[in-house]
């Protein structure tokens, strides 16, 4: 039975995220920043001045809200995850090296898509029957498009609940449990034998955590984001750039290696990877994975913003897609090719490539730094769906379901420490993939109103409003 769930999913996974998903998601970026006149380009300084300059405002928000850097922290929460570790690594061991250039190219039109998906977000939202304010592409599908297409809201909702217990959760705990373990395991704190207990007991303590934190509200999940992120962040970048600085001659040669390999695999792999559409695919799914953009889920987060101005958060949307592959999914990949690691070019990898990277400059101490590097990411992901999954099931019944869901959601991080959890992740994969469907046709029909919101906003910064 199992091998014939896993023969179907494997079946639809692979078309969903093949040409046509690929096809789709550009498409639609694409679509949107010509509407724009590539607004994400264009307003680029403008957005990151309005971000960071929010970012370190003093404010608070009001009831049932989030301050924007609240907000946005939440959604980086979600996307900042292990894939920036582990997935970039998989793009360019599978993609080779000029997987990183198809990589920046769905960052670059990712932008513009989640800047739509905020500003729709943002836009389109309401307030619940508890005071909280809800949105994303299910309430902006049901008061943007009416109700002939209602059931696409519905079946984002739907995708997105059965998504968050593999994808925002139980392999979230996976990658903990596994960091940690390695960690103690190379301090010679546990045996091998001892595997389990740690694995069971971190299952314990990561639900109980996760419990306090959700069954706290949206305004405690922002509380934790907006100290975690940043924290997170710095952390991780402070040791990649330092292994870029030890390594700098070989900089140059690795820049090459990124554009050269985009266009010709095969003369930086020494043929083993030969396929241009394989280094696209890679870096593409991989650019997709990483930032969200096109699934739509960033924007349930970004519609808690106490904010009147939807395209004002918008630019949240574009620094965020910046951050997450611009800057972190660069920096991993430069640790990977800069630290010269063995990489076997063709064959699958995943996050002990890059931790083989810091391992080569550093030692063998920074495993344990690289463990609360990945235990933060990871973590934090499983907080930021957590949100996504409660105001998904609450779309589809009422705010009474909420409690119950995070109760369940928070014990799927025992399952997640102690399960072998290969297909529940495949299953997973296939959920996220099908969530973006009906996303994506909401953004193509509501690219007016995001022209038109964008247009009256600058017209308004221009004469000072």
């Amino acid at each position: 039975m199992l091998s014939t769930i896993e023969t179907i999913n494997q079946v639809v996974n692979d078309f969903i995220w093949g040409v046509p998903a690929m096809v789709c998601i550009i498409g639609v970026g694409f679509y949107l920043s010509c509407r724009t006149g590539f607004l994400q380009i264009r307003k680029f300084s403008y957005a990151i001045q309005t971000t960071i300059g929010r970012m370190f405002r003093k404010r608070n928000a009001s009831d049932g809200a989030l301050t924007p850097f609240q907000a946005v922290c939440t959604a980086l929460a979600a996307t900042v995850g292990t894939g920036n570790i582990a997935g970039v690594a998989g793009a360019i061991a599978i993609g080779g090296p000029g997987a990183v250039f198809w990589m920046w190219v769905s960052a670059v039109l990712g932008m513009c898509t989640k800047f739509a998906e905020v500003t729709l977000a943002v836009y389109y939202r309401e307030t619940n029957k508890e005071g909280d304010l809800v949105g994303g592409p299910m309430y902006y599908i049901k008061n943007g498009l009416g109700k002939n297409w209602q059931f696409l809201a519905v079946l984002f909702s739907a995708f997105g609940v059965l998504t968050v217990f593999g994808t925002g959760n139980a392999t979230q705990v996976n990658t903990i449990t596994t960091a940690v373990n390695s960690a103690l395991l190379s301090c010679g704190l546990i045996s091998e034998g001892a595997v389990k207990t740690s694995n069971l007991i971190q299952g314990i303590i990561i639900a109980a955590l996760v419990a306090l934190i959700l069954l706290g509200g949206v305004k405690r999940i922002g509380q934790v984001t907006e100290k975690l992120v940043p924290f997170m962040a710095l952390l991780y970048i402070v040791l990649s750039v330092g292994i870029i600085l030890f390594r700098i001659q070989a900089l140059p040669s690795v820049i090459q290696a990124i554009f050269e390999g985009a266009f010709k695999p095969a003369a930086v792999t020494g043929g083993a990877v030969g396929s241009l559409f394989m280094s696209m695919k890679k870096g593409v799914s991989r650019g997709i994975f990483s930032n969200e953009a096109g699934l739509g889920t960033g924007s349930i987060a970004h519609a808690c913003a106490d904010t009147r101005k939807p395209v004002k958060q918008g630019m949240f949307g574009i620094f965020e897609v910046f951050t997450d592959t611009i800057v972190i999914c660069t920096l991993t990949a430069l640790v990977i090719l800069c630290s010269q690691v063995p990489v076997g070019y063709g064959q699958a990898a995943g996050a002990e490539l890059t931790i083989q990277g810091f391992i080569s400059v550093y030692g063998n101490w920074v495993s344990v730094f690289t463990a609360v590097a990945m235990c933060c990411f990871a973590f934090s992901t499983i907080l930021g769906w957590g949100l996504y999954g409660a105001r998904c099931i609450e779309f589809l019944f009422s705010e009474k379901v909420i409690k119950p869901f995070m109760v369940a959601y928070s014990l799927v991080a025992i399952l997640g420490a102690t399960a072998d959890l290969g297909l529940m992740w495949n299953i997973a994969e296939t959920f996220n993939g099908l969530m973006a469907i009906p996303n994506l046709i909401a953004l193509f029909l509501l690219s007016g109103t995001v022209v038109k919101l964008t247009k009256e906003y600058f017209a308004g910064e221009g004469a000072g409003k």
